[in-house]
């Protein structure tokens, strides 16, 4: 990580942590922030109160000078711990945040309650599943001396990533600066350690215990069949949902379906 200082971990609280009888915490994916599931935290309440966290290397935390899961769900938990004192959380991750937070809920299983993942594995996702080199490539070469306004960019990226929802999606990462428009996410450092993004720690011979849920989109293949035994060896309570018309990005196309399963696996009790 950065020197020798703990990188800074940026977070917001959705709800009334001082009342709520059940504390989340949120795990965005690659090129996401925290406030990218503000809809699905706002659709806990009142019965939650859940903190959405920004991963280093992603909106206003720290840039850090490696990427390493270890690490990072060290830095969520004790962030968290500090978050919410006094009381275990569930976890909510999506995709890189859900490997975050599998991660975090095998290391710190005394914080963890229950745990939530959206459309990721714990395992390698290769080149055969999703776009994540590419999406990266197409950022790092928008030229952004060229761009005067956000529909410059917009307009620059359409033939590469002609998904409007997708491009919209990855647009927000862009904000203006005292020398113009740039990046907010670490784009260089998450370009050159992709695989690492990618990939998944060895902690065999570890579990956590609680209950797991898997909440995956029907069109995505980020969650495979053949990942289950993987599934079970790290997490053998584990249930799997899979929401139908969803991609990837299951709780911004489908946000009522994965608040309803959520609502059902953590509330419920």
């Amino acid at each position: 990580m950065t020197g020798h200082s703990q990188p800074r971990i940026h977070s917001t609280v959705v709800g009334d942590a001082a009342n709520a009888g059940h504390r989340v915490v949120f795990l965005h994916g690659l090129f996401g922030r925290g406030k990218n599931l503000t809809r699905i935290a706002a659709g806990l309440e009142p019965e939650a109160a859940s903190l959405l966290v920004d991963l280093p290397n992603h909106g206003r935390s720290d840039w850090t000078d490696g990427f390493d899961y270890l690490e990072i769900a060290d830095l969520v938990a004790e962030h968290a711990r500090a978050a919410f004192p006094g009381a275990p959380v569930d976890v909510v991750g999506h995709s890189m945040g859900g490997k975050a937070a599998m991660v975090l809920a095998l290391r710190h299983p005394d914080l963890v309650r229950r745990l939530a993942i959206l459309d990721i594995s714990p395992v390698a996702s290769g080149s055969s599943r999703g776009e994540f080199r590419h999406l990266l490539d197409s950022l790092a070469g928008l030229d952004l001396g060229a761009v005067e306004r956000r529909s410059d960019a917009d307009l620059a990226l359409r033939a590469a990533i002609p998904n409007d929802g997708v491009r919209g999606f990855l647009l927000q990462n862009l904000r203006r600066g005292e020398r113009g428009f740039e990046w907010e996410p670490n784009l260089a450092l998450l370009r050159a350690q992709l695989s690492e993004v990618m990939g998944f720690p060895d902690l065999t011979g570890q579990q956590f215990t609680g209950p797991v849920l898997w909440i995956g989109g029907e069109r995505s293949d980020y969650i495979a069949d053949e990942d289950a035994p993987a599934m079970r060896a790290l997490f053998p309570r584990t249930r799997r949902v899979t929401v139908k018309g969803a991609g990837h990005w299951v709780h911004s196309e489908k946000p009522d379906e994965v608040i309803s399963a959520l609502r059902a696996f953590l509330l419920n009790d």
